[in-house]
């Protein structure tokens, strides 16, 4: 469709006439507006035109036809994907009188894939996805192995045409010719009969894209890695031949290899960030619909003709002890981030039949008389929701957002059906999961009334409103959340003395009792039945879980401040895996830090004229240099002072080095990476004892026996 603009040149109504139209055919119209149909000419649009070429060469192996991907990343900043597949057709297409390869790189809208059977479903939909890369390529090379016989095509900026390039190989800035009586399909090469495939070279345009634009490696090999979860059997192969610093390749060719035959089932396990409540799931089932499409007749004419569709389910759903929710969608392979269609039947369903099985288990799981929300049921669960249906309906080239409505109520069925007669199951380890899991969404659900009323009962501060605190905290006078300050207390000594160091104007004290429960082994029941967990959440008055609103935060920082040994360390983990579990937003903030108290107290004898000094140290190291400098200066040393706790300082010293914001020192708590560090949470204070046994004694060669407190 030509893409019709007005030329700038109209200054007024009267002077605008059809003369100041600008009518842009073909490729012209993508160079123009490039972001129209790859969404941005920064790095984000650069990874969609390989996208699209690789989904092309993935619906090949979608059709039965190639088992393999390979995508290479050269030094010069090109990129190639080559397949298996049927290869693009190479005879004449009857209307154009140009070759199939010439039509799918030069036309848009032209493809296999408008419902002429080839395809049953496919990511490549709309007929643009080659031809837009072309557009927006200084250079793109395609060679097709098909009927014994490997032909090849070169274009320029969408123009094809012949390259002359030197023996040093291709470039885009070698001599061009391009064609002007007819077009030519080279056969330069021949192959074995039964071979096909294709495979496509390109350097991206300067002119289009911005300068700082670059291929992600990451971005790609997650990519890589999800489509193979998608299609099970599909080896996905990645190489880097760039050579950039910082990169797996840095040294060197890097090649990554992606086949996994456990399909979505697999992909969710990978996906899932915690310990499972249930297996994995497979809900599956397949309906169709109909639907009025224009259609193509013999004629030429494109007539509304009323189609038959099939729709393809197939949804693997897995519950965590966790809150967070993880739900990927994809309609034939492709990742629709914004969801649509499948994702809003699939939440129905899950709403629905909880509701259903709530409302007959009610006495058992003590529902009461509140309503379980969707939220309530999405917290802890891992799902990946997959559907395949030809022609899918999508908002946009990028097809992020699926719009066919039949696949609303064929999904929605699907779910309800399959996951109720998981549900009410009376197989033996159906039937302990299916009770598992629904008492964990209750659980959820009260967690989330508690939160509520937590937050209608809970502000700041009020005389009457403060007394519905712990009677425990020693809170500040300050009602500003940019100025005050929460310590979370190890013990009643360190609160006494913490008492007499603190600033009462800003500084609020909390005790804790040891060692607090490991919320990470812990269900969300028992971390809300905790007094100390409890206390602490409530304190901090912004909720837990999902339900945590960092606006309503009463402090604006919160210092774990715990004594410097062992077991001060200890408790500061458990509390850092309260607040990475139930408060991370606080932690996202930078608003949680621990205190940094000292070890040692070293106190010099008045010589002369000079006074005695008070040094702190932090560590035996530190201590011993300290000592060693003061007796070069030939300073008398006192007996050192050995902190084993907080409660063995005067108020003074504790003021001195650990509260009072002017000279003490604090360790702010940083998030960079959420995954990793999830990781490391449930290695380190999960339920799974075998792996923290294989990190104990693989570091136990780095250990520092001098840190050992003993």
């Amino acid at each position: 469709m030509p893409l019709v603009t007005a030329s700038p040149s109209a200054t007024s109504s009267s002077e605008y006439t059809a003369r100041h139209l600008q009518v842009l055919e073909g490729l012209e119209a993508v160079r123009k507006r490039p972001g129209m149909y790859i969404g941005s000419t920064d790095g984000r649009g650069l990874m969609h035109c390989v996208w699209e070429i690789i989904d092309n060469a993935v619906d090949e192996a979608l059709a039965d036809r190639g088992n393999h991907v390979l995508v290479t990343l050269y030094a010069d900043g090109s990129v190639s994907i080559a397949d298996q597949g049927a290869g693009i057709p190479v005879d004449i297409e009857p209307r154009t009188g140009l070759t199939g390869v010439e039509v799918v790189f030069t036309k848009l809208h032209a493809g296999g894939k408008f419902g002429g059977g080839s395809y049953a479903a496919s990511g490549g939909l709309h007929g643009v996805g080659a031809s837009v890369v072309n557009a927006v390529s200084a250079r793109l090379d395609v060679e097709v192995d098909r009927g014994g016989k490997t032909y090849a095509m070169s274009f320029r900026r969408g123009e094809p045409g012949i390259f002359a390039d030197p023996k040093s190989g291709p470039s885009p800035d070698s001599p061009f010719t391009p064609f002007t009586a007819g077009s030519e399909l080279r056969v330069v090469g021949t192959v074995r009969r039964g071979v096909t495939g294709t495979r496509i070279r390109y350097w991206t345009d300067p002119q289009i894209f911005l300068k700082d634009a670059k291929f992600d490696y990451d971005r790609l090999i997650s990519r890589a890695r999800q489509t193979s979860f998608l299609v099970p059997g599909l080896a996905l192969v990645v190489r880097d031949e760039r050579g950039l610093p910082d990169t797996p390749g840095a040294d060197g060719p890097h090649e990554e290899v992606f086949l996994h035959e456990g399909g979505i089932s697999e992909f969710t396990e990978f996906l899932a960030p915690d310990p499972s409540v249930t297996d994995v799931w497979r809900l599956e089932g397949e309906s169709t619909f109909t639907e009025t499409v224009p259609v193509l007749d013999a004629e030429g004419h494109m007539t509304p003709t009323e189609v038959e569709r099939t729709c393809g389910v197939d949804i693997a759903v897995r519950w965590g002890t966790g809150y967070d929710q993880r739900l990927k969608s994809f309609v034939n392979v492709i990742d629709t981030p914004h969801g649509g269609t499948h994702v809003a039947g699939f939440e129905q369903a899950l709403l629905k039949v909880f509701r259903k099985q709530l409302e007959v288990n009610a006495r058992r799981l003590k529902v009461g008389g509140d309503k379980v929300e969707k939220d309530d049921i999405m917290a802890g669960l891992t799902a990946v929701v997959t559907v395949r249906l030809a022609e899918p309906q999508f908002e946009g080239q990028t097809k992020e957002v699926l719009g066919t409505s039949a696949v609303r109520q064929i999904v929605s069925k699907v779910v309800e059906r399959e996951l109720t007669e998981r549900l009410t199951s009376t197989k033996r380890e159906f039937k302990t999961q299916s009770l598992q899991v629904q008492e964990k969404v209750v659980s959820e659900m009260k967690a989330r009334i508690h939160a509520r009323v937590q937050k209608e009962t809970l502000r700041r501060k009020t005389a009457l409103e403060s007394s519905s605190l712990p009677g425990k905290l020693k809170d500040c006078r300050s009602n500003d959340t940019e100025h005050t300050e929460l310590f979370i207390v190890e013990g009643d000594s360190a609160l006494g003395t913490g008492m007499a160091a603190r600033n009462s104007e800003f500084q609020a004290l909390l005790p804790i009792r040891g060692k607090i429960l490991n919320v990470q082994k812990a269900s969300i029941g028992d971390m809300l039945k905790n007094a100390e967990c409890a206390s602490i959440i409530q304190v901090v008055g912004a909720g837990s879980g999902r339900t945590f609103d960092l606006s309503l935060a009463r402090y604006g920082k919160v210092i774990l401040m715990t004594d410097a040994d062992v077991d001060g360390a200890h408790i500061r983990t458990l509390l850092l895996t309260l607040f990475f579990r139930y408060m991370r937003p606080l932690v996202e903030a930078g608003r949680v830090f621990a205190a940094v108290p000292p070890l040692h107290r070293i106190e010099t004898a008045a010589q002369g004229r000079a006074k005695g000094e008070v040094v702190y140290t932090y560590s035996e190291q530190q201590m011993r240099q300290v000592m060693s400098q003061l007796a070069k200066k030939g300073r008398t040393v006192k007996q050192p002072q050995r902190y084993k706790g907080l409660g063995e300082m005067d108020a003074h010293q504790l003021a001195e080095t650990t509260m009072d914001p002017r000279h003490r020192m604090l360790r702010r708590v940083t998030l960079t990476d959420a995954e990793n560090s999830e990781r490391v949470f449930d290695l380190l204070m999960g339920s799974d004892v075998a792996p923290r046994k294989e990190f104990i004694v693989d570091s136990a060669r780095e250990l520092d026996r001098e840190r050992i407190d003993a």
